[in-house]
Formats: structure tokens, C-alpha cells, sequence
């Protein structure tokens, strides 16, 4: 055995660890010499000189090997922690021990016993001790190198883990610029404690008095568990005290991330939602996609294009991303390109509401998977076009189902909403529509067809988060429709993640409903995204009530009251089935009376044939309005006789499915 092992690691690393390895040596060498040397009082009997020489030969030999399989090398000495330090106390005794034994049985009995004790003593303070000098010595010098610069007076609102962990990289890196003043925490037990140095100088509601006292610039808030009301009280504090905040983020970012303080970022609206991250059974979602060639419309869009980068993790064959927006899926193919080099991305342009570019986009990649997220989805926009609605949302639909149908899709996911329970507006009433157009395919086919509905997403397309911002920068005012508006909300990424993992439990026929915590008052969002522009609701920005849009109801709910609640393997996931058989032929021809009225643009045979369909479809009085007036009303409608069963042969129109029976 050498006396030193030289560690494995990067070229530029060889250096460092060569260096470290003799030095530790030598350290192990000097201390069974003073081992010898304080037993005897500086004067070694000439009947241990040799036994001295060969004890300490394998001292070192034995040391060398502990540290080489204990590791100890494989870091810096001037980030020596307390677990490194346990490490290498271990290591070290058992280099002492095995030493020792070898010494005892092969080389020499009569050495005291003492010695043994006295070496391994000596051997543990000077190699922790050098270490702990070199961590000291190159703290001082960053110190020195930064004190002639401006560096921001900070304080840490929270000393749990991450605060901690937050204040030793603020002390350790110095290239944050940050100067530490200390921390605090609303748990006021902590108040007056000392942690690396630093004290936890009060709780949250003394923030002000403190930044105005220590000059504070910063704070950062290191609760990575806190709920939206927490959050909200701590912005209002820092706002209170006029300084500056960001945010450290939770444990998950923290792993797939590098150094803790390049990750400190500012609040996002996303934060105050106060929700735990989602736990998803990756493995039940990559047995699914793995190796398939998936199919996405509207990839383009805010939903389908974090599909698109969701899918992109599971090792997907291909993903076929379908749209008719040419440069935002331009993009979309640059993004994926540069951070899923592996990944095969085709983008597709193409319109649902025309067959033949969804049929041959399907004959082409041969898709064994589809996400439908391609949606009209802007409620007061599709009250004034009610035919553009309905030509998406539910021809589209049709098109793409029965696409994937005659094609042999396995699966088919639809994106619908909670605006289609007990619908108001167009919006919803269509997207009920393509529910039960889904819903009458399942019942004759096996292509497993599923759909999911959440509420509304922060930061898509359809999101008033974006309006919002762009209302404070103005200066204001914000407006709202109505003070108790309220609205499930959830970020793009948790919406995306949560509709992989509803695929890959669902097995057809399923209405999935995502599980999106308690409703959120439009106008405390609204007021939170002041908090977080560092500006004081009613006072730098007023609100303004301008009343309830076209289509918009105050309330969204997520299931029909006679919808069945089936549970699933996921706790954020609800399953719900309808008692209610929907028979495809008899969807084919309501089809085709849908088509002929919007041939006609007929209005009112619209909305009354729309509520005949859907029962508690509750059209707003701006659309009953307009479908009532001399301008657009036509010939009273005649409702149709819709059979339970049609034995004849289906129209063709709409084009029938190739593999289901006439």
C-alpha cells in the first residue's frame, strides 16, 4: 500500500488533491514522531528507535488508505463543515486503530500504550486543525477584498433550514455583494438566538423598526413553505418598511439548481398560491410515452406548448406539435431544439377546423397519443362570435377525434375547463359540447379518450394576470368585474404536470377534474400583484369595478351535480363519470344540425338548440339580446326528433369514422 492514494477526478483536480494527499502524510508522519516524543519526554530509548520508525511507516500507510476510502480529499479544505470534520475523525480512527493493530501483532508488542492515544490525539487536531485554518484564513481574505465595495445591508426573514442555509452562503460567497445584518423570524422563541454568527433580531412585525435602525437595503425571504396569506403579510411588511425582497425557493429548485444564492429571485404571483408542488408517479407517466410519438394541438399556445416541454422529459419516439400559428411554433421548435437536443420535435402547421390538415398530419407521424389543448377560450370574445366558437371548440374537436380515431390513436386527451359545468357562456357551453362528442366516441371504439378540465391558469394566454401588470405599470387604475369574482387558479407547469399524470391513470371515458385548492377572489389577486410591484393597494394604485362581462358568472364549479366521484391513485386527480349515456349516432346528427344553423348563422337557433343539448346551459342576457333581435333572429326553431338509436347510415358530411360501424 503507498503511502498516499491519488483520488480520481478531472485533470485540473490532480493538483490539488496531489498536494493535499502529501500534506496529510506529512501530517501523519509528524504526529507518531510527537507521539513518541511526549511519552518519552523528547528522548526515545534506543530500544524503540526502531519500533518508532516502523509505527509511524504504517501509521501513515494505514491513514492514507482510510482517507482515500473514506473520501476525505474529494473537496476543498477552505469549505470544511462540521460533516467533513466528522468524516475525517472517522477516517482518522480508523487509520489509528488498524495501525495500531498491525503495530501490536506484527511489528513491535512493547510499545506503552499511551503512545497510541497521545498519536491519535495529536493526528486529529492537526488535520482538522490545518483544515479549519485554511476555511478561516480564506474567509478573512474574501473579507478584505470586498470591504472596499458597496455591499447590500440584508436581512433573512426566516431562520429555519433554508434561512440558514441562505445566511453561510451569504457569508461564504462573497460575489453576492450581500452584508448579513441578521435575521428574523415570526416564531418568537428564536428571537435573541445566534446562528453563524448572526442573530435573529426580531420577529416579523418589528421589520420596520429594524430596517430603519440597521439601515437595512434587502430582504430575503427564505420560507420556502409558506402559504399565499403568509406571504402576502410578509410583502406587506417589507412594503411597510420600504425595502426591497426576494424570495429563496423551495427544496425541489434547490436540488436541480447550483449555489443557493444565484437562485434568490423576486416574489412571483405563482408564490402567493401558497400550494405544495405536485408529487407525480414519474414512472407510471414515462411507461406511457416512452418511446410513443405523440401528437399535441394548439402547441403553439401557452398550455400546448408546456405540454410540448413536459412530454420532452419521458423519452418520447417524436413529438408532433400541431398549430397554425407559424412563428410562435417557430419558436416553440428553436426552444425545444436547444434545451431537448435529443428530442425529435416536428412542427406541423395546420388548422383542427380543416380535416384534411388534421388527417394528414395523423396519416404522416402516425401519432399513438394525442393532446387536443387547440381551444378558443376567451369568454367575452366568443359572446360577440359564437360561430367561430362553435366551429373550434366543437368541430374542431370532432375533427381531430375522429382523425385519431381512423388512425388507430391509442390515447386521446382533451383539455376542456371548469366553464363547462353548468356553462353561461359560449365559451363553456362548447366546450361542454366537445366533452360529449368525446364522450360518444368512447362508446365504440378502443381508442382510450379522456378529458381534463382545470380552471384558470396564471400566466397563459387567457390569464388576466398579464392585463393586470400591465394596468399597475400604467399607474393604474386595475380594473375587476365584481368584488366576490372568484376563480380556481394554478400555474401553467402544475396544470401541464397534472394532465400527464391523469393520462397516464385514466382508462377512457373519464372526465378528469385537477384538484386546485380553494377558490381565489379575483380582487386579492389583483391586490397581491400591487404588494408585488412594491406598490400600496388604494393608495398607489386604486381599483375600479367595472361589473360582469358577457358569458362570465361569479362562481366556477368543477362537476355536474350528477357526475359520480370515482377516486384515483393520485391525490390531486378526481375522476368523475356520468350516469348518462351519450349515443354516437345520435351525436352525429345533433352534429349535423349544429353545422347547418352556423351554415346559416342563425343566432337564436343556436342558443336554443345549444340549450336543448345541454339542459343547464344559462346563456347571458347580452347573447339573448343579440340572438333576439330583428337583425338576427330567423325562423322559430323547430326542434329536432332525435332518436335513441339511428339504424340508418350516417351523414357524411362531417366525416364518419372509418372504423365504426354504420
Amino acid at each position: 500500500m503507498p503511502l498516499f492514494s491519488l483520488p480520481a477526478g478531472k485533470p485540473e483536480q490532480v493538483p490539488r488533491r496531489l498536494l493535499a494527499s502529501i500534506m496529510d502524510v506529512a501530517g501523519f508522519t509528524l504526529c507518531g514522531l510527537l507521539a513518541f516524543q511526549l511519552r518519552f519526554d523528547g528522548s526515545v530509548p534506543a530500544i524503540y528507535a526502531h519500533g518508532m520508525r516502523e509505527a509511524v511507516f504504517i501509521w501513515a500507510a494505514a491513514k492514507s488508505a482510510a482517507f482515500f476510502f473514506g473520501a476525505v480529499n474529494t473537496g476543498y479544505w477552505r469549505y470544511t463543515s462540521l460533516d467533513e470534520a466528522v468524516r475525517i475523525g472517522l477516517a482518522n480512527s480508523a487509520g489509528s486503530m488498524v495501525g495500531g493493530a498491525i503495530i501490536v501483532l506484527a511489528v513491535h508488542p512493547g510499545i506503552p500504550r499511551s503512545i497510541y492515544i497521545m498519536e491519535w490525539l495529536a493526528s486529529c487536531s492537526l488535520i482538522l486543525g490545518t483544515r479549519f485554518a485554511v476555511r478561516l484564513a480564506k474567509t478573512a481574505k474574501r473579507g478584505s477584498e470586498t470591504s472596499d465595495g458597496h455591499r447590500t445591508r440584508t436581512l433573512i426573514y426566516g431562520a429555519g433550514t433554508a434561512g440558514l442555509a441562505l445566511a453561510r452562503e451569504l457569508r461564504e460567497n462573497q460575489s453576492l455583494k450581500s452584508e448579513l445584518v441578521g435575521l428574523i423570524d415570526d416564531d418568537a422563541r428564536k428571537v435573541g438566538l445566534t446562528f453563524h454568527g448572526k442573530r435573529v433580531l426580531g420577529t416579523g412585525e418589528a421589520l420596520g423598526a429594524l430596517a430603519r435602525k440597521y439601515e437595512i437595503d434587502q430582504v430575503l425571504i427564505a420560507i420556502p413553505s409558506a402559504t399565499g396569506p403568509q406571504l402576502v403579510r410578509i410583502l406587506q411588511f417589507a412594503i411597510d418598511a420600504e425595502v426591497d425582497y426576494k424570495m429563496v425557493p423551495g427544496l425541489a429548485d434547490i436540488i436541480h439548481g447550483a449555489e443557493l444564492g444565484k437562485q434568490i429571485r423576486d416574489v412571483a404571483v405563482e408564490d402567493l398560491l401558497g400550494r405544495k408542488p405536485v408529487l407525480l408517479n414519474e414512472e407510471k407517466i414515462r411507461e406511457r410515452i416512452e418511446g410513443q410519438t405523440v401528437m399535441v394541438t394548439g402547441a403553439a399556445g401557452s398550455i400546448g406548448s408546456e405540454i410540448c416541454r413536459q412530454i420532452a422529459r419521458f423519452n418520447p419516439l417524436a413529438v408532433v406539435g400541431f398549430d397554425e400559428a407559424e412563428t410562435p411554433l417557430f419558436q416553440l421548435d428553436r426552444e425545444l431544439n436547444n434545451k431537448f437536443p435529443q428530442l425529435t420535435f416536428f412542427p406541423e402547421l395546420g388548422n383542427i377546423t380543416r380535416s384534411g390538415n388534421v388527417r394528414q398530419a395523423m396519416e404522416r407521424y402516425k401519432p399513438s397519443i394525442v393532446y387536443h389543448a387547440a381551444a378558443y377560450k376567451h369568454v367575452p370574445m366568443m359572446e360577440r362570435h359564437v360561430f367561430a366558437a362553435v366551429e373550434n371548440n366543437i368541430f374542431g374537436t370532432w375533427n381531430v377525434a375522429s382523425a385519431a380515431l381512423d388512425h388507430g390513436v391509442e390515447d386521446f386527451v382533451m383539455i376542456s375547463s371548469d366553464k363547462a359545468v353548468r356553462p353561461t357562456s359560449m365559451m363553456g357551453a362548447t366546450k361542454r359540447i366537445s366533452e360529449l362528442v368525446i364522450s360518444a366516441l368512447q362508446k365504440q371504439s378502443s381508442t382510450r379518450f379522456m378529458a381534463v378540465r382545470f380552471g384558470n391558469v396564471l400566466g397563459s394566454n387567457g390569464s388576466v394576470v398579464p392585463i393586470f401588470k400591465e394596468q399597475i405599470a400604467a399607474g393604474g387604475p386595475v380594473t375587476i368585474t365584481h368584488p366576490e369574482m372568484c376563480r380556481y387558479f394554478m400555474t401553467i407547469p402544475e396544470a401541464t404536470q397534472l394532465v400527464l399524470q391523469a393520462f397516464s391513470i385514466g382508462k377512457g371515458g373519464e372526465v378528469f377534474v385537477l384538484d386546485m385548492g380553494e377558490p381565489v377572489r379575483i380582487v386579492d389577486l389583483a391586490r397581491n400583484l400591487v404588494l408585488l410591484s412594491g406598490l400600496r393597494p388604494d393608495r398607489d394604485i386604486k381599483f375600479e369595478f367595472t361589473g360582469l362581462r358577457p358569458g362570465e358568472k361569479l362562481f366556477e364549479e368543477l362537476n355536474l351535480q350528477n357526475e359520480h366521484f370515482m377516486p384515483t391513485t393520485h391525490a390531486k386527480i378526481l375522476s368523475y363519470l356520468s350516469p348518462f349515456s351519450t349515443d354516437l349516432k345520435v351525436m352525429h346528427l345533433a352534429l349535423e344540425e349544429l353545422r347547418q344553423i352556423s351554415e346559416r348563422k342563425d343566432v337564436a337557433r343556436l342558443v336554443l338548440y345549444l340549450k336543448d343539448l345541454i339542459p343547464d346551459y344559462n346563456p347571458g342576457s347580452p347573447l339573448l339580446k343579440l340572438a333576439m333581435s330583428p337583425t338576427t333572429a330567423q325562423a322559430p326553431m323547430v326542434k329536432p326528433n332525435l332518436p335513441a338509436v339511428v339504424t340508418t347510415e350516417w351523414p357524411q358530411p362531417l366525416g364518419t369514422p372509418a372504423n365504426l360501424p354504420n
